[in-house]
């Protein structure tokens, strides 16, 4: 036993340590206070939207309350989920830039990041309590409840937010970098507030004043993405026009609210409910078993699970999560590069962008006014389309690679593979069929998805571990709180390019191209790819996707058709290095140093865009199914 002797002479280090062990236990009070709620709500919005499809579909009494009242515990369970979101450090932020710091320089921007977002947190926090107050004049119109009730969780999202910033600032005990960063903080918003005659004067030059390089500022210099849109369209609203600052909370509280959006949370539980049961395993065995024997075949597997798993969860990172325990471990024995595997894990990912139920494509759906179901049946053979160019690289690859070949599989043990894995392979098919079927909504049909995986788990695989829910459940309020929050910022961004007339702008200047449709779909692949790289997919058409659908529809492109060539294009850069988040998420979910798949996934990023070029030159692909 190693003892230590404290020196007489320290009494106010034993005090700083005491007062630092009282703020992180209140840190990690409040944080539980915080997590628990949040779980309960996804809990609660699970149980109210598969009451809705109960009384409609199997009693044939609709209940007219269901929608209300999920949508009143929904801003609740966004604006929870994103305080969860950062008290975990789980809002999405580039940091393609800020890896490259030393470590001292990376604990400066890490500290700059927490005291930009607690800037943008105190400056809504009046205008969210003035916008709650205003919403005390309405009135529910099914269950008669004041929409107060409703919209007060913005100003109690935000206090709580900034209590937790505080609290995360105390606890990092960074005292000297905490003042550098408020400093720096306090500095550009004064030169901005001075510079305030000046601006106002610009016109749309402050466009690109604040979307453009404050934007970029925030977001290179890892602020995370969703309070780097809101510090930009606030400060813009602020100093430039004089609108009232109650629109950002409206706008936001706009973009969060949509009911659609709904199927964000419950799918993401649904991706990580299907792994937990182990019906991501037994789909993976199957196809392991049909293929394992080919050289490369479980590359094929790889192609063909995340295309599977995708039509379930909608979330890229559950799809990885779900697929790469179960299967990397067994191809790097057979002999598969460590930067082969985590490069095709990501092209995987951005393969199956489009595959139903994309969270993207729900999102492309609530801003854009495009039927889901549309959406949902025109994005299954882009994938394949794009499934097929890896496979024929694969082919190519694995003919160079030394890789251990096992015996054919015989029947029997496939058949009893395919057996074992029918219940879940048949979750993809329930789901889109009840939809098409008008069973339940896109919205609703995630429960309808849920509650057969419980008692497939249950019954069938009898893997259903109780321990893992509450933890599930507090993930999936995370990380629908950090998506969410993003769609939010960026629809108030959004709408403040709209009131300045650059929409008009841009679609005038996007649809006078020369070449006309061609040269709009290819233009749109360039900027998307670019988009998806820095904004990820979401933000990015939260922000241009209400721009330049119009302009589709205007030049003759079918607004589905194009959706599949958006998401594509968005899905590679947010997929390719060196700046694509999803990269590095297929890098730490598969344990691999990013540097092993650079070289690699470059050829794989090559195929998926031979893939797109063809999805765009061929309407039939995304359209041909459509009714």
């Amino acid at each position: 036993m190693k003892l230590t002797m404290t020196r007489p002479a320290e009494p106010a280090a034993r005090e700083a340590e005491a007062s630092y062990g009282v703020t992180r236990a209140l840190y990690l009070w409040v944080s539980r206070m915080v997590e628990i709620p949040a779980a309960i709500l996804v809990v609660a919005e699970i149980i109210v939207l598969l009451a809705g499809v109960t009384g409609r579909y199997v009693f044939q009494h609709p209940l007219v309350w269901t929608d209300e009242l999920a949508s009143i515990l929904f801003l609740w369970l966004a604006m929870l989920g994103s305080a969860v979101a950062l008290r975990r450090g789980e809002h999405m932020r580039m940091t393609a830039l800020v890896a490259r710091f030393s470590p001292a320089g990376r604990a400066f921007l890490d500290v700059l990041a927490v005291v930009a977002s607690m800037t943008l947190l105190v400056l809504l926090l009046k205008p969210s309590f003035n916008f709650a107050s205003d919403q005390t004049f309405v009135t529910t119109p099914a269950l008669g409840i004041n929409d107060a009730w409703r919209a007060s969780a913005m100003p109690v999202g935000f206090a709580i937010m900034t209590l937790l910033s505080l609290l995360r600032l105390a606890t990092f005990r960074l005292w000297r970098l905490t003042f550098f960063a408020v400093v720096l903080v306090a500095a550009a918003a004064g030169i901005l507030i001075a510079m305030q005659p000046v601006l106002f004067d610009l016109g749309n030059a402050n466009l690109i004043i604040f979307f453009v390089v404050l934007v970029g500022i925030l977001v290179f210099s890892g602020v995370p993405i969703a309070f780097s849109f809101g510090l930009a369209t606030f400060g813009y609203l602020a100093l430039t026009t004089t609108n009232p600052l109650e629109v950002v909370v409206g706008r936001m509280d706009e973009g969060m609210s949509h009911l659609i959006l709904l199927a964000v949370p419950l799918f993401v539980f649904l991706g990580q409910l299907i792994e937990m049961t182990g019906m991501a395993k037994v789909m993976v065995d199957f196809l392991a078993s049909l293929l394992g024997h080919v050289r490369g075949g479980l590359s094929y597997v790889l192609v063909g699970a995340m295309y599977l798993v995708s039509g379930i969860s909608g979330s890229k990172a559950a799809d990885m999560a779900a697929i790469a325990p179960v299967l990397l471990p067994e191809m790097k024995s057979r002999g598969v590069k460590q930067g082969e595997l985590v490069a095709l894990l990501a092209a995987t990912g951005a393969q199956t962008e489009t595959v139903p139920p994309s969270l993207v494509l729900i999102t492309i759906g609530s801003v854009t006014g495009v039927s889901i179901s549309a959406l949902f049946t025109g994005g299954l053979l882009p994938g394949v389309v794009l499934a097929i160019a890896l496979c024929l690289l694969i082919g190519w690859r694995s003919r160079k690679q030394d890789l251990v070949v096992h015996e054919r599989q015989s029947l029997k043990r496939v058949a009893t593979s395919f057996i074992i894995a029918l219940p879940a392979l048949a979750l993809p098919f329930i789901i889109r069929s009840a939809v098409i079927e008008g069973v339940a909504t896109a919205t609703e049909v995630s429960t309808v998805g849920i509650l057969y995986s419980f008692i497939v788990g249950i019954i069938i695989y009898r893997r259903c571990s109780w321990r893992r829910l509450i933890p599930m459940l507090v993930e999936t309020a995370a990380l629908s709180g950090a998506i969410l929050l993003i769609i939010g910022a960026a629809t108030g961004m959004a709408w403040s390019l709209t009131q300045s007339g650059f929409s008009h702008s841009l679609a005038k200047a996007m649809s006078g191209l020369p070449g006309g449709a061609v040269s709009f779909i290819a233009v749109s692949i360039v900027c998307f790819v670019i988009l998806g790289s820095v904004l990820e997919g979401i933000p990015a058409i939260v922000l241009f996707g209400p721009l330049l659908f119009p302009v589709a529809r205007q030049l003759g492109v079918h607004e589905v058709h194009y959706a599949m060539i958006v998401v594509l294009a968005m899905g590679l850069g947010l997929f390719a290095p060196p700046f694509g988040v999803g990269y590095y998420s297929a890098c730490a979910i598969s344990k691999i140093d990013p540097r092993e798949g650079m070289k690699p996934i470059l050829m794989y990023m090559a195929a998926l865009m031979v893939g797109l070029i063809v999805v765009a030159c061929v309407p039939w692909i995304s359209i041909g199914f459509l009714e």
